[in-house]
């Protein structure tokens, strides 16, 4: 799971990011940090539709290649 420090970075840095949630790219979402919380974190996409997601799905920078090892 994603530490609060880093997501406190990425929010503040406005990094848009990757939420890996299976093995198909086309399942992923991307979008900004708004808020999180011990379980769940906040996603604004593009669009500026919010998603709630677990926490527990890999998060990582978007303009980083997509691992899904980890997922």
């Amino acid at each position: 799971m994603i530490t609060d420090e880093q997501l406190n970075l990425y929010r503040l840095e406005g990094v848009k990011v990757r939420v890996i949630r299976d093995a198909e790219p086309k399942n992923d979402v991307l979008g900004i940090v708004v808020a999180w919380n011990e379980q769940e974190v906040l996603i604004r996409k593009q669009n500026r539709k919010v998603l709630q997601l677990s926490r527990s799905y890999r998060i990582q920078p978007a303009d980083q290649p997509r691992d899904s090892s980890s997922s």
